[in-house]
């Protein structure tokens, strides 16, 4: 069974950084391209980026360019997002999701909902407050 856990949420302060994992189960991730998204209340799911299967290319939406990192370690399944400067507008739900690499190819990562057909995480919840 194919599976994605996030993990590594949690109350920061605003101003305040935070590593958020990916971790894949029941399937490696050599073969696929990873976005994480996030969902704030009384929001939409919003694409925050996509990491293709083998790292070389990153699609970050516009406004997430500033603060968001994303990276990957095949070799331990897992997938990485960095969150800097975090700001309470920053609050939501965040989740990974998966698309494979020969249906999408690198260059089209992007993160756009539609392509991440694969799998999806539950997410793990970012508070960013003081």
């Amino acid at each position: 069974q194919l599976q994605l856990v996030e993990s590594g949420g949690g109350l920061v302060q605003p101003g305040g950084s935070l590593n958020l994992s990916c971790v894949a189960s029941g399937f490696t991730l050599d073969d696929y391209h990873i976005g994480w998204f996030r969902r704030a209340p009384g929001h939409e799911r919003e694409g925050i980026v996509c990491i293709s299967n083998n790292g070389g290319v990153t699609n970050y939406a516009d406004s997430m360019k500033d603060r968001f990192t994303v990276s990957r370690v095949n070799a331990k399944n897992t997938v990485y997002l960095q969150i800097r400067s975090l700001k309470p507008e920053d609050t939501a739900v965040y989740y990974c999701a998966a698309a494979h690499r020969e249906r999408i190819s690198p260059s089209k990562c992007v993160p756009n909902l539609m392509i991440f057909d694969v799998s999806w995480g539950r997410g793990t919840q970012v508070t960013v407050s003081s």
